[in-house]
């Protein structure tokens, strides 16, 4: 993998630029659809990449071994031919779903142990079967086992919690080092930085990651509890710690306001189960605000979803007829809308990008993010 910058907002932190992988380019900074268990929910592939112009998508490591399972994604030569996408994957090391879906955990310096929530059926992640967990996947992009921790927690359990996620760092490097890729293809892996939103961890977390030279980095635990300005000041942190010259992956992050402060503050690549869940929902993103689709202000409202979208549906369908599409409980209404919102969120990181380019995103940031929070 390869990552060039390509330009640089006089007036902030944010850039944009270029990552080559095996399965194309993509051009940062990006949002990534969450496809966690191989699919984006209510997307075909077509308008992913028609439609949404998604240059990457994500798989979760944690429900692909679980359903369908590495026998069967091996036989299918890996997660890109299982499911019929030729661009580039991420993958999570599924961390995160270990410690928030099963109530049955057990964390040690070995790995976790932790219980299906498919059939309670009990299973371990350590740094060495994730990787090759994650080397039958075939992911381009894979992420590092680490602990993600509480955005809440004190110092004490973010100070054990870090010690244990670089000490299965350590390992799972060591063991991505000693293996190969199975398809033909390059993977590379993404040391995570965590250290919750204590800045003597965050720093230490840097330092360790560094340490390894990888070709990008990532950083975690945030937006998990922590107020939003806490995630600000870690990113303000730990941003210019990192290199210049490779990109930033912050980890499950977040509304459209959250993506444009993060790109702000030097971050390349975002991704959040979001604009999909809360499409299924009724919560439609716009560049005039956010509006609910079932209240019944939009009964009788013909105009187009959204006249700035960037979407097929944005001006193919009206809001009153997506209103009745929810009403009635038409799944329909759920993919007109997670279609929109992923659209949206692409358009997004787009326009970022030719405003860095331009020299004026700062300018046209602050505007943006007070527009785009509005509720309709």
């Amino acid at each position: 993998m390869d990552f060039v910058k390509i330009a640089q907002d006089p007036q902030s932190s944010a850039r944009c630029g270029i990552i080559t992988t095996d399965h194309g380019q993509i051009e940062t900074p990006i949002f990534m659809p969450v496809g966690t268990v191989g699919s984006v929910k209510g997307i075909y592939h077509r308008d992913l990449k028609e439609d949404i112009e998604a240059q990457i998508i994500l798989g979760n490591t944690y429900h692909l071994y679980l359903r369908p399972g590495l026998e069967t994604l091996k036989a299918a030569g890996g997660l890109h031919k299982f499911i019929s996408w030729d661009r580039p994957i991420l993958t999570d090391s599924g961390g995160f779903q270990v410690f928030s879906l099963t109530p049955i955990r057990k964390l040690t310096k070995d790995g976790c142990t932790f219980a299906s929530h498919i059939d309670g059926s009990r299973h371990i992640f350590t740094p060495e079967n994730n990787v090759d967990t994650q080397r039958i996947i075939g992911a381009d992009i894979m992420m590092a086992l680490d602990e993600c921790c509480p955005g809440d927690a004190d110092f004490k359990y973010a100070k054990k919690s870090l010690e244990l996620t670089q000490s299965w760092l350590e390992r799972y490097i060591r063991h991505f080092d000693e293996t190969e890729p199975l398809y033909g293809h390059s993977q590379t892996v993404f040391p995570i930085v965590q250290g919750c939103v204590y800045p003597e961890l965050r720093k230490r977390a840097v330092e360790h990651a560094l340490s390894f030279n990888r070709e990008g980095y990532a950083i975690g635990g945030l937006a998990v509890g922590e107020p939003t300005e806490q995630m600000y000041e870690m990113l303000e942190l730990v941003c210019p710690l990192l290199p210049d010259d490779k990109p930033r992956y912050l980890m499950g992050v977040g509304t459209p306001a959250n993506i444009l402060e993060g790109i702000e503050r030097g971050v390349d690549m975002f991704d959040c189960v979001m604009p999909t869940r809360n499409g299924r929902n009724g919560m439609l993103f716009t560049w005039n605000g956010i509006m609910n689709m079932r209240n019944k202000k939009w009964a009788n409202d013909f105009s187009p979803l959204d006249p700035d979208g960037a979407s097929f549906v944005d001006t193919y369908y009206t809001k009153a007829y997506l209103r009745h599409l929810f009403v009635a409980g038409e799944m329909f209404a759920a993919m007109i809308a997670s279609e929109h919102n992923l659209a949206f969120y692409l358009d997004l990181v787009k326009k970022a990008k030719e405003h860095i380019k331009a020299g004026d995103f700062k300018a046209w940031k602050d505007v943006a993010v007070k527009k785009i929070t509005a509720r309709l």
